[in-house]
């Protein structure tokens, strides 16, 4: 995105964050790009059969972030931030939703010819990486977030290090040592 269509972003949020309704009407369709592209970096893994598809990811996230108050929008960067941590929360909700019924959650009669072939997978390690996200998070918030921001919200180095005001080289230095962290963690390696 060119500069002068950043600052005019910017303009925009905090307009709305001021409750400028009108701003909020003008920022939707230079967002909603951009909210489809983080949307799509979440669903690229998924299945074909998913539960959720990008469209209606980004519809509740939009939902969800129209409905927040009292934010004061920084920038850009932290705006689409919220967006991708608003993303992920809702599939996380969606995947646990998904393992608990495997489990029995919400028992119901079912024809077993009925049930489409759902893998329960995806969920699982989604759940597991995000279990593990929040034990470095519990450690060092800083590089859980960093992780979120780049993994997560798709975002460059250099947008991820304006949301928390970092150095772009401590974004790669965290980056990095979070990653190699995650691995071990995930692999069960002690």
């Amino acid at each position: 995105m060119a500069d002068s269509q950043t600052t005019e972003t910017t303009v925009l949020l905090r307009a709305w964050a001021e409750g400028d309704q009108n701003a909020l009407g003008q920022l939707t369709p230079r967002v909603y790009k951009e909210l489809r592209r983080i949307a799509g970096h979440f669903m690229q893994d998924e299945r074909a059969g998913r539960t959720i598809q990008t469209t209606a990811l980004v519809h509740e996230a939009w939902l969800r972030l129209v409905d927040v108050a009292n934010v004061d929008w920084q920038h850009r960067a932290h705006f689409f931030a919220v967006s991708a941590t608003m993303m992920r929360h809702i599939l996380l909700d969606r995947a646990r939703r998904r393992v608990a019924s495997k489990r029995g959650g919400g028992l119901a009669r079912v024809n077993l010819d009925e049930i489409p072939d759902v893998s329960s997978g995806k969920a699982r390690e989604l759940i597991a990486l995000d279990d593990a996200l929040n034990a470095l998070a519990a450690i060092d918030a800083r590089k859980a977030r960093v992780i979120e921001l780049r993994f997560f919200g798709g975002l460059s180095v250099e947008e991820t290090a304006e949301v928390p005001k970092i150095s772009v080289n401590t974004v790669m230095r965290d980056w990095k040592l979070a990653r190699a962290w995650l691995l071990t963690e995930l692999s069960g390696e002690a």
